[in-house]
């Protein structure tokens, strides 16, 4: 009898390779058909054509959040990944084997664009897992729905549709998305929904979402804006003044793009037009009450009924503050009285006077100090032509320099005052549509017209005469002085005073004192200008025309000697 020879361990090796199709055929790596042939507790025990078994998880077999339905017998595919473990088992994964099949039939939908079925079933950083019947995606957490979802239980372990965005199956990244699915959906309801609106069409629909310019109001399925100035024809500055979310409202459609799928919205439309008629109920002039509801940089909004607004302008607030904040004048939700200017009613303008409600207080000033009264008042401004002067009923007038003081410069004359001092002045001219008042302070001087002075009194004067004149009073700026006895009254200026410096010091005067001065001329009232710088010249030309030609060779103090002598003797 010949003896049986037993394979060696590499020919054994070598004898399963090649019933196995060798290394490049092997069941390692592949997914394989098997059969259950028992199931130990948790475990489901596969038989692969193997020399051994393998066992398998049965929640592998099961979809998430469901109890795998397994019994001995059912064929199943697993994935190899070794032939023989540490314990003489086979290897196997029923997820592994899911994974590849489904990354297979995912790559396909991939390519045709085509939605995927799947399954969220656990929370990650930044987002979900999704179990797309096997492969495990990623779902972004903006990529849950169209609006922001704070609580993702309701969706979870439900079958729903994905859009797959992106997808490695080197890396085994697969990343989906349920808002596409929702926005096309949605798209495709906005689509035919908008088919059946109409502009001017009343419907019903509910509040979803309030901004600062407006509410989004569903429809049925698609969203309209009604906006904040579409609210109410009264000034409306937020929406929730008027509606909440969950509201149902009743509105008109304006306008409709169907390009875009925009819809606009109106609650206003449905309302009767406050601004029909308005020119007759608003008649120009007429005197109204209203509430201040807004306050700009150019002026201040007052309601004279919900929906009909006015503008005050800045200019038409107050007759004395200029250049003011309406802010200063009047305050938000103030009760104020005003007059109308003007109406446009299809521009839905109405402008309105504040001042002109309020007596005017150049017309008040003028009946109570009419030209050629006094009045008193400080100096609230010097200008470089004039002095500002605040009077009552908070006007002011101003004094022009050249009606500050008699026979002095206007710049002199400005110098001699300052601000904050309380000065007398006479009305000299009232312009109530330029509100101006015109004042003058020379003409309260004595000698002045004001005073009784008339150009009579100047008449006995004539330009270039030498008389004797009386100091009536000394100033910083020259000398108040009277020419004789009861004369015109004029002003010396200090530069007048002399030709040399030392001479042109109103100090060394006193108030009586006699002197005589050259009469220069007559201002606009015939006032007398007097100078004694201007007599010395004169006289000084007179000695050198009457004795110069006589005496060549001498002195100029010999000839002036000589005049004065002259005019010593005779």
């Amino acid at each position: 009898m010949a003896s049986t020879a037993f394979p060696s361990r590499d020919d054994f090796a070598a004898l399963l390779n090649d019933s196995l199709g060798g290394e490049d055929g092997g069941f390692e790596g592949r997914v394989v058909k098997g059969t259950v042939t028992g199931i130990e507790n948790d475990l489901a025990v596969i038989d692969v054509g193997l020399k051994s078994e393998g066992r398998v998880p049965l929640r592998e077999f099961a979809a998430p959040g469901q109890k795998a339905d397994l019994k001995v017998g059912d064929e199943v595919e697993v994935y190899v990944d070794r032939v023989e473990n540490a314990h003489g088992e086979a290897m196997l994964s029923r997820d592994r084997a899911r994974r590849e099949a489904a990354w297979d039939k995912l790559e396909a939908e991939f390519t045709e664009s085509a939605r995927v079925e799947g399954v969220i079933f656990g929370r990650v950083k930044g987002g979900f897992t999704v179990d797309l019947d096997g492969a495990v995606a990623f779902l972004p957490g903006s990529q849950v729905d169209i609006r922001p979802v704070r609580d993702v239980t309701p969706l979870m372990d439900i079958p729903q549709p994905f859009q797959i965005l992106k997808m490695d199956r080197r890396r085994g990244n697969i990343v989906v998305s349920r808002r596409a699915i929702l926005e096309e959906t949605r798209a495709e309801q906005r689509s035919g929904l908008i088919q059946t609106l109409a502009e001017g069409q009343i419907i019903e629909g509910v509040v979803k979402n309030i901004t600062d310019y407006g509410a989004f109001v569903d429809l049925g399925g698609i969203d309209g804006l009604l906006h904040v100035t579409d609210l109410s024809y009264k000034r409306i500055n937020h929406p929730s003044e008027m509606i909440n979310i969950g509201d149902t409202v009743r509105v008109q459609i304006i306008r409709i793009n169907r390009e875009t799928q925009r819809i606009s919205l109106g609650m206003k439309q449905l309302e009767s037009d406050p601004w029909e008629g308005a020119a007759a109920k608003y008649p120009v002039g007429a005197k109204l009450s209203g509430r201040v509801t807004n306050i700009t940089e150019y002026g201040a909004f007052v309601e004279l009924e919900p929906g009909i607004e006015g503008l005050v302008h800045v200019s038409e607030m107050s007759w004395t503050k200029k250049n003011v904040h309406p802010g200063k004048i009047v305050s938000t939700s103030q009760e104020v009285e005003v007059i109308v200017l003007e109406v446009d009613p299809e521009k839905r303008r109405i402008s309105l006077g504040l001042k002109q409600a309020q007596n005017n207080p150049w017309d008040s000033f003028a009946e109570r100090h009419p030209v050629g009264s006094t009045v008193e008042g400080e100096v609230k401004n010097a200008t470089e032509f004039g002095l500002f002067i605040g009077l009552d009923g908070d006007v002011d007038g101003m004094v022009h320099m050249s009606d500050i003081a008699w026979g002095i410069s206007g710049e002199d004359a400005l110098a001699l005052h300052r601000k904050g001092e309380t000065v007398q002045a006479v009305v000299l001219d009232i312009d109530v549509e330029k509100e101006r008042i015109s004042l003058g302070m020379k003409q309260l001087e004595r000698g002045g017209p004001a005073a009784g002075g008339t150009a009579a009194a100047a008449a006995g004067l004539s330009k270039n005469s030498v008389v004797t004149v009386t100091v009536l009073e000394v100033r910083d700026g020259g000398l108040e002085v009277q020419a004789g006895e009861d004369g015109a009254a004029g002003f010396i200026k200090r530069s007048d005073l002399g030709r040399d410096r030392d001479e042109q010091r109103p100090e060394r005067f006193q108030i009586g004192q006699k002197f005589d001065a050259m009469v220069t001329g007559f201002d606009r009232a015939k006032k007398p200008t007097f100078s004694v710088k201007a007599m010395q010249i004169a006289e000084e030309k007179q000695a050198v025309a009457q004795y110069g030609s006589s005496d060549s060779g001498a002195s100029l103090g010999d000839i002036l000697g000589e005049a004065l002598k002259a005019k010593s003797e005779g």
